[in-house]
């Protein structure tokens, strides 16, 4: 009996250990398909040369400037941020659906998205522009619309009843959900035809045009959100089961509820604040992961952060490639690769359960 467990539990090991090797290899392959595609042809070692000469300092390509530029200042940037907020968005989704136990749940369900949303488009619709941001006003009023978000979602529970009761965290979701998109509409049924272009494809997500500013903005919300996160996999193992059964194992139940929405939403009003709304990446990366990886959030969440990071490298060169010289928003090409995947995933696991 000791050996066939120690074999199980051999076996096992082996497969998440393969499952982390073939995630990394994934990425990594991602991100040079995504650099060398391009109108412009450039050749795999002169694109390694390029960004190891930046990331070290070491002087080891020496062709033309705007070779590098483009490597470097244009797709480089462009690949690193969309990683980022596929590994944002991933993570968060999967926190999420671990701490409120619902499979539909994702890093918009609390309203945070929403909230960061609006506060982009009020800086649309008003035209605001406040120089002492240097050039961040929109992603700036973002963050703030996705705190306020939560502050607000918080307040309304706490006033609802005095814990966080997981129904009442998802239904002020839903209510201020629908509240922001009701004044996200109204501002947009009284903006300019080009105003109404710009939320539009705001609202449908992107990283066109976007650089290492933007990726810097994003970083310390994806680090500080990130740690929070990946250091409470025991706490969410212990919450799927019951809050009861959660608070028995000796774990503050209220605490830890807290530090995973502030942590899940640092990483969303992030990601939201500088691509816009990119839907069903959070929703679709974290059912998939655990398919293969199963229920534990000590691997379920890492991988989901890979594995979601490089699904959105590969989504936005779609984006970008598809119907070249021609961009499409991102969120576009997310939702109809996602929408058909969770369909057949929900159906699978449908049809599991009553034994078909």
């Amino acid at each position: 009996m000791e050996k066939r467990f120690t074999r199980m539990y051999s076996s096992k090991s082996k497969r998440i250990t393969l499952l982390y090797i073939g995630s990394i290899i994934f990425v990594i392959a991602s991100m040079i398909i995504a650099v060398f595609a391009g109108t412009v042809s450039i050749t795999v070692p002169d694109i390694i040369r390029i960004i190891i000469q930046h990331l070290t300092s070491l002087s080891v390509y020496h062709g033309p400037k705007s070779t590098e530029m483009i490597i470097w200042e244009i797709r480089f940037s462009r690949v690193v941020l969309a990683f980022l907020v596929g590994a944002s968005l991933s993570l968060a989704g999967a926190a999420f659906q671990g701490l409120l136990r619902n499979p539909l749940a994702d890093p918009y369900t609390i309203g945070v998205s929403s909230g960061a949303s609006l506060g982009a488009v009020l800086v649309i619709y008003f035209q605001l522009d406040f120089v002492w941001l240097g050039g961040f006003t929109l992603p700036f009023f973002s963050i703030g619309g996705g705190a306020a978000a939560l502050l607000l979602v918080f307040g309304i529970t706490r006033l609802a009843g005095s814990t966080l009761a997981n129904e009442t965290i998802i239904l002020a979701g839903i209510i201020l959900t629908s509240f922001t998109g009701a004044l996200v509409s109204l501002l947009m049924s009284l903006s300019t035809r080009e105003d109404v272009k710009q939320i539009f494809y705001w609202l449908m997500g992107s990283v066109s045009m976007r650089g290492w500013d933007d990726a810097g903005l994003l970083a310390p919300f994806f680090i500080v959100g990130a740690l929070m996160l990946l250091t409470q996999t025991r706490e969410l193992n212990g919450m799927a089961l019951g809050d009861q059964a959660a608070q028995f194992s000796g774990i503050n139940v209220q605490q830890r509820k807290r530090l995973i929405l502030i942590g899940a939403s640092l990483l969303t009003g992030g990601a939201v604040a500088v691509s816009g709304a990119v839907s069903f990446v959070g929703l679709v990366i974290p059912h998939l992961v655990r398919l293969i990886s199963g229920a534990d959030h000590k691997h379920l969440l890492p991988l989901s952060m890979l594995i979601g990071g490089g699904y959105l490298v590969l989504a936005d060169l779609t984006a970008r490639t598809i119907i070249s010289p021609q961009e499409l928003p991102i969120g576009v090409v997310t939702a109809l690769i996602g929408a058909p995947i969770f369909t057949v995933l929900l159906i699978k696991e449908r049809m599991r359960r009553r034994g078909l």
